[in-house]
């Protein structure tokens, strides 16, 4: 990879890029996901707007759903993500556009569905989620700078979601949480 290339894909770059119009967003149903329906071209921070808003559909929905029903959701979210982020990068030219957030959303769904229930340990796992998908510690910087496409916008923050779960286990076995 040429510094070029690490430049553009830099966070400081991403977060410079230009933000296509809601209309754009709304004319097609993988941009609509991509784009955390609508969420992910709220600035600053898309990435925590989205994530937000992950968590008001889970409050809204995971309570009438059984564990097989949502993990079946978060199988094909997954790899609907990978087709509509793929798609849209390449129609924005630039693979993992900042506004894309249903990476985020998708990864946050995981870590609330595994997560101790409340409101305490949901907050907790957010705090930990956004902070390793900001920070990204090793590997994710890895994946983020070297898995390109729709899975590579997927994965890294399926890899952060591992870590804030890593956390939320060794905070749910000191008994903090309840």
């Amino acid at each position: 990879m040429s510094s070029t290339d690490k430049q553009s894909t830099s966070m400081r770059d991403r977060s410079r890029a230009a933000y296509p119009a809601l209309s754009w967003v709304c004319r097609d149903p993988g941009r609509l996901i991509a784009f955390g329906f609508g969420s992910g071209l709220i600035r600053p921070a898309s990435g925590t707007w989205g994530t937000l808003l992950a968590w008001a559909i889970w409050v809204a929905a995971a309570p009438a759903a059984t564990d097989l029903a949502i993990g079946v959701f978060l199988a094909l979210a997954f790899l609907y993500g990978c087709w509509a982020c793929h798609r849209v990068g390449r129609e924005l030219r630039q693979s993992d556009h900042v506004g894309m957030v249903w990476d985020e959303m998708v990864a946050f769904w995981l870590v609330l569905w595994l997560t101790p229930a409340g409101w305490m340990a949901q907050a907790l796992a957010f705090v930990l989620f956004r902070t390793f998908d900001i920070v990204k510690p090793p590997p994710i910087k890895f994946f983020d700078a070297h898995v390109k496409g729709g899975f590579g916008v997927m994965w890294d923050d399926i890899v952060a979601a591992g870590y804030a779960l890593l956390v939320m286990a060794l905070v749910a076995r000191t008994g903090v949480l309840g």
